[in-house]
């Protein structure tokens, strides 16, 4: 009973620390979006502010849908208690 409990707090731990990794690789690629389409719409080119904000968008939805499963992980390995 014990090492199912341990096996499954494993698993929840490392689904854990490779949603953190994503969602901080995608935090990272939303602020060179930020940066990217803030430099070329200064430099005059409006076209890009539109795409930009649907990108932003989606990765901001992404790391919020990893942000939920998180807390479910959590909330599960937590139940196991």
């Amino acid at each position: 009973m014990e090492s199912q409990r341990r096996g499954r707090r494993d698993r929840g731990l490392t689904a854990m620390d490779g949603a953190i990794a994503l969602i901080a690789v995608l935090l990272i690629v939303q602020m060179w979006v930020l940066t990217a389409s803030l430099e070329s719409f200064l430099a005059g080119h409006r076209e890009v502010v539109l795409p930009a904000a649907i990108a932003s968008g989606v990765i901001f939805l992404g790391s919020w849908l990893l942000y939920r499963f998180l807390e479910r992980v959590d909330r599960e390995a937590s139940d196991g208690d």
